[in-house]
């Protein structure tokens, strides 16, 4: 074998190893919903009342090597709403809210991720309410990385943002006045397992 050959074969050796390696480095995650959460909270006269929406998918591509280069999106289903109380709930899916009848869903789909911290993130991205895209950033963290039962490896991720609710058509009736805050604050909990 020639030097010239030999040569040739070690770069292209180096070459699968590197590309390899990149390649090894960007993973994918699915959302676990039975150990994340997406809550919100939004100020009722002098109070703030909690909720939640108990159904939702998503991944999470993460790049290892430099986690700036990751992407998210998720789906929740907004008839998946609970504050507590059942008749509540039903307003919130009604049209004067959420109107889930027309609009059964909610999307987020990351657009940057700017590292803001030694394990935090500001995700920018567009969400999608009632049929209105607007941007926002979630201020994440990123709690880390390990293994779960069976072999799973996981990844865990908090996030929060807020938001105004009437950007997103989400006015409530004009009884309610002053009653209900515009804020709304979303707290994310994520649990992702890697897909194999």
């Amino acid at each position: 074998m020639t030097m010239k050959l030999r040569s040739l074969l070690a770069l292209t050796g180096l070459a699968v190893s590197l590309t390899a390696s990149v390649r090894a480095a960007v993973e994918t995650y699915s959302i676990d919903p039975v150990h994340s959460s997406i809550g919100f909270s939004l100020r009722h006269f002098v109070a703030k009342v909690p909720g939640t929406f108990t159904k939702f998918t998503g991944t999470l591509t993460l790049d290892r090597a430099d986690l700036s280069k990751s992407s998210a999106e998720a789906t929740i289903e907004v008839g998946s709403v609970s504050s507590a109380n059942d008749k509540r709930d039903e307003h919130l899916r009604a049209a004067d809210f959420f109107n889930v009848a027309q609009f059964p869903s909610a999307s987020f789909k990351s657009t940057a991720w700017k590292k803001t911290g030694e394990n935090t993130y500001a995700i920018s991205g567009n969400l999608t309410v009632r049929g209105v895209t607007k941007p926002v950033v979630l201020n994440a963290t990123l709690l880390g990385f390990g293994d779960g039962m069976g072999g799973a490896k996981l990844v865990g991720w908090e996030a929060t943002t807020t938001l105004d609710r009437k950007d997103f058509g989400v006015s409530g009736p004009a009884m309610l006045g002053a009653a209900l805050g515009d804020e709304v604050t979303l707290t994310i909990a994520i649990e992702a397992g890697l897909k194999k």
